[in-house]
């Protein structure tokens, strides 16, 4: 089994109509790709570096899934209206393949 691809993202919303309008336009095109939001907001502390007041992961079947979502003409339009409405950073990461080898 591949490893699965995750978003990291590092958000700073400073228009609160715009992001919604973002995860609106974002939702379907993760979800065409396979992906599943783990993480969306909520409680943190950052303990070491800058934070920023929203992170979110995104889960997806393979690291491609994950680099075709981000570089789809779909989010593209999404990713505009983001960029708009907040600051932040996003990094697509390859995570363990966790299944045992036969």
């Amino acid at each position: 089994m591949a490893a699965k691809g995750y978003w990291i993202a590092r958000v700073s919303v400073h228009d609160n109509e715009g992001y919604a309008a973002y995860v609106a336009k974002a939702n379907p095109v993760y979800s065409a790709h396979g992906g599943v939001p783990i993480i969306r907001g909520g409680q943190y502390e950052g303990v070491e570096g800058e934070a920023r007041p929203r992170n979110v992961v995104i889960e997806f079947p393979s690291y491609q899934a994950a680099l075709d979502c981000y570089n789809s003409p779909e989010y593209a339009e999404a990713r505009a209206i983001r960029q708009q409405a907040a600051d932040g950073e996003i990094v697509v990461v390859e995570g363990y393949d966790t299944q045992p080898s036969a």
